[in-house]
């Protein structure tokens, strides 16, 4: 199974339109992510239209219409593992202790907020956790980001972090 992971997409104030590299890979997707801050109903229209299975949430940008559609927490389980998506989990320091604490029955936890790339296990081994970054706003990053990642047999595999070109 193939999931393609975003987050912070910001549209349209950090970009008009996601980029071309990132839709291409919707359609090659089993499973579409998003970690909230959409801020325009039109991304979230266009995911649902083009991902096969679209899990997300929103983000503290977001407003009521978005809001009303999705949920602050979302669980799935995809292959035998088990996936949250959530928008914020704090600050860096300490993320896995709180994270592990907050979401124990999780093997996945795919988070967004800070634009920056994130890939961790929690000490004890149990809980990933992955932030995309941001295909449109790089912010402190050289690069605007976003993921993808291989379930096979119930294990999380090919976690690749995809820069996106400069405009």
């Amino acid at each position: 199974m193939r999931l393609l992971l975003m987050s912070d997409t910001h549209l349209p104030k950090r970009a008009k339109r996601l980029p071309e590299q990132l839709l291409a890979e919707i359609p090659r997707a089993d499973a579409v992510l998003h970690a909230g801050d959409w801020v325009d109903t039109a991304t979230l229209d266009l995911l649902e239209s083009r991902a096969r299975q679209l899990i997300g949430v929103y983000g503290n940008n977001d407003g009521p219409e978005l809001r009303a559609r999705l949920p602050e927490v979302a669980y799935a389980r995809l292959e035998g593992l088990r996936f949250g998506v959530v928008h914020e989990t704090g600050g860096a320091r300490g993320r896995e202790r709180r994270c592990a604490a907050r979401f124990p029955d999780l093997d996945v936890l795919v988070f967004g907020h800070s634009h920056i790339p994130w890939d961790t296990t929690t000490q004890d081994g149990r809980l990933r956790l992955l932030n995309p970054g941001s295909p449109t706003d790089r912010r402190r990053q050289p690069y605007c980001t976003y993921l993808t990642a291989e379930v096979k047999a119930g294990h999380l595999a090919a976690v690749e972090l995809h820069e996106l070109p400069r405009r």
